[in-house]
């Protein structure tokens, strides 16, 4: 009985870990769903406003979000009389009252998810599609958290109306509709931002962060333009890595080629996720050669250029080729007889250690 209790505790682990982030946050979209999703046009946009001492006006930040999904072709009705595809609930509060886990669970660990411990100011973003909730939720919150301590020091004479004024604020610049559009997966409008030269690179990195969620096909030529710029070359490479076999000979080619250590980095990463993916034997030469070039000239710290090393060595394990057995076997030795006490020998270790396993396993190479 007890080893059928471990087991099964080992595999809810497994299993855990295994669920990616957008797969645990809520129940799978149907095809009718998707379809209606991706038709969204007219938007029935609901805002809340409160207080401790009660609801207030709202028409400031319901103006901000008309005007803001305005800005990517939506079309923005708020009257329950009036036609609309889809319901946008905004609550916005003095104080966030605690409303309980979500129902999945994983939104929570997604950036700009509601935060549990928050009992500040906050804006909460919601939707409906027919009437049913499907689990998504945004928060945005103020830089204070306690709204009477900061009204007081801004001279304001009510908490409640300032700390709604400064959530208007907030709304300006929490980028509320990129993530709208990514969720819906409307990636028409996204890659519209993505062009216009008044987006912000802030902005754009938001955008990229958000475009493997919306898993578009039509994506590798803007994907293709960012990798070329220093400071969206990274996002832009994570994002690359979520549209299959296609994007690897541009990884394999950024790799090879790109003189900056972070950039290569990231491609090797990449190549790992779509190899442990697809399995394309393709990926294994390129990264393989560089362990093996890597092997002749390591002598000491000083020879190894541990953002790129670590992550090639992690791909290798999730590509379990059987031709990278000798040299991970080498690697294995030379990592411990090198004395070095830093982080990144250390994260170059574990990445060995558990590649090692993987692809010296019977019956698990290709």
């Amino acid at each position: 009985m007890k080893i059928v209790v471990i087991w099964a505790l080992s595999l809810i682990m497994i299993l855990g870990i295994l669920t990616s982030e957008g797969v645990a946050r809520r129940t799978y979209f149907t095809p009718e769903q998707k379809a209606q999703l991706q038709a969204i046009h007219t938007i029935w946009v609901n805002v809340l406003a409160l207080t401790e001492r009660g609801k207030v006006d709202g028409q400031a930040i319901q103006d901000i979000v008309k005007q803001r999904l305005g800005h990517l072709g939506y079309h923005i009705v708020t009257s329950r009389e009036e036609p609309s595809d889809v319901m946008l609930m905004v609550k916005c509060e003095e104080q966030k009252k605690w409303a309980g886990t979500t129902q999945a669970g994983g939104d929570a660990d997604h950036a700009d998810a509601p935060a549990r411990l928050w009992r500040g100011p906050a804006c909460l973003f919601t939707y409906r599609l027919n009437g049913r909730d499907l689990g998504w939720q945004k928060e945005a919150r103020t830089d204070f958290d306690d709204p009477v301590s900061a009204a007081q020091a801004a001279q304001a004479p009510k908490s409640g109306p300032y700390a709604i004024e400064q959530l208007a604020k907030r709304l300006q610049i929490f980028d509320f509709p990129v993530m709208i559009a990514a969720e819906w997966g409307h990636d028409k409008q996204l890659f519209q931002l993505l062009e216009d030269p008044q987006t912000s690179t802030q902005r754009k990195l938001k955008i990229l962060s958000l475009l493997p969620e919306v898993q578009s096909h039509d994506a590798l030529p803007y994907l293709k333009e960012f990798i070329h710029d220093k400071e969206l070359a990274e996002p832009a490479i994570v994002a690359l890595s979520t549209t299959g076999s296609e994007a690897i000979p541009l990884l394999t080619e950024v790799f090879q080629t790109n003189p900056d250590s972070a950039i290569r980095a990231a491609a090797a990463k990449g190549l790992g996720e779509i190899g442990s993916h697809t399995g394309d034997p393709s990926i294994t030469p390129p990264i393989l050669d560089y362990l093996i070039q890597s092997l002749k000239q390591m002598k000491t710290s000083e020879d190894i250029d541990f953002p790129v090393l670590s992550e090639v060595v992690w791909s290798l394990g999730k590509l379990r080729n059987e031709k990278s057995i000798p040299p991970i076997r080498e690697l294995e030795k030379k990592v411990w007889l090198i004395y070095d006490t830093s982080k990144e020998m250390e994260e170059l270790r574990d990445a060995t250690n558990w590649t090692v396993k993987q692809v010296d396993m019977d019956g698990q190479i290709q």
